[in-house]
């Protein structure tokens, strides 16, 4: 009887499968936690935060990022020209997730020799 739930259920219609659709890949989880921390940042700073991220890459995740909602972005009218990103509500509604997949991380990290 369980293999009948099983051939039936679809993972991708899962919000579990939509919110890892979200934050998957390398940076995402990072830039949004960055966002978090900081509140308004601009790409450099991010590039700096990431440390390897390349600007391709970086510039991507971004753009995904904007497209899903997660982040706005606020470009100023100056020379040269000024762009900010930051959380929009959507986003903001994330962070309970995060916050609680930080906690875990936290509890239950190796201890380090050094320590």
């Amino acid at each position: 009887m369980i293999i009948n739930y099983i051939e039936k259920a679809n993972f991708e219609d899962t919000g579990f499968s939509y919110t890892l659709s979200l934050i998957s890949g390398k940076y995402k989880m990072v830039i949004l936690y960055c966002l978090m921390e900081f509140e308004k940042v601009r790409f450099n700073e991010l590039r700096r935060y990431l440390k390897k991220v390349s600007d391709k890459t970086l510039s991507q995740n971004l753009k995904e990022l904007e497209a899903d909602g997660l982040i706005s972005r606020v470009v100023y009218p100056q020379i040269p020209p000024k762009v900010e990103y930051s959380l929009s509500e959507k986003g903001k509604s994330l962070m309970q997730v995060l916050d609680q997949l930080c906690l875990w991380g936290e509890e239950n990290k190796p201890v380090s020799a050094a320590e």
